[in-house]
């Protein structure tokens, strides 16, 4: 065998090794087409509920929202005069788009120091401790996506200062949510069937 085709193939198997599926489901308006795609997600989902509470639909309308499925999504740059890089404009990534210090709270809490927010199945785990705490510190109902999608957004301490009142786009995007998940639900019951 020539070494080039040694290398090659040896090439292949590292790179088919190499980081993770980060890319979007190809359907997402359908949640049957994103559990037949990614059966994962679903097994990760229906964890997080048995767990948490928190059902499958509201979780994918909360993840749809904040990162597309893009397992390793992050928010824009911030730019000085439209052109200097300044940084993010914030420390949000993965999935569930986790700040730094919730997330580092998360595992701290749960004892889940190798958690990462580009895995999904730590990411709907996450988001299910993060909604279960809401429910029971502000009394929102797990399937209320657009409470659960306002107190996640605001943090709890916004929500219970209503602070989503004074952003009419943050009210929009939360009626958003709570239309997905409904539609999410209504798919789900159809292809379990």
């Amino acid at each position: 065998m020539s070494r080039l085709l040694r290398a090659s193939i040896l090439f292949l198997v590292l790179a088919s090794c190499g980081g993770g599926n980060f890319s979007a489901p190809r359907d997402l308006e359908n949640a049957c087409a994103i559990v037949r795609e990614r059966p994962q997600y679903y097994r990760a989902m229906q964890a997080a509920e048995r767990k948490w509470g928190i059902p499958v639909y509201v979780q994918m309308a909360t993840i749809h929202q904040e990162s597309k499925f893009v397992g390793n999504a992050r928010t824009p740059h911030r730019f000085a005069l439209g052109v200097i890089p300044m940084g993010r404009q914030s420390s949000a990534y993965g999935y569930s788009q986790a700040l730094d210090g919730t997330w580092e709270e998360y595992q701290r809490e749960q004892r889940r120091g190798s958690a990462k927010r580009d895995r999904i199945q730590d990411a709907t785990d996450f988001m299910g401790w993060y909604m279960d705490q809401s429910s029971a510190r502000l009394g929102i109902s797990k399937a209320d996506a657009r409470a659960q999608y306002l107190a996640y957004h605001e943090g709890r301490t916004g929500y219970s200062k209503q602070s989503y009142l004074g952003k009419p786009w943050l009210m929009d995007v939360s009626a958003k949510v709570q239309a997905r998940s409904q539609t999410y639900a209504q798919q789900l019951q159809s292809c379990r069937r």
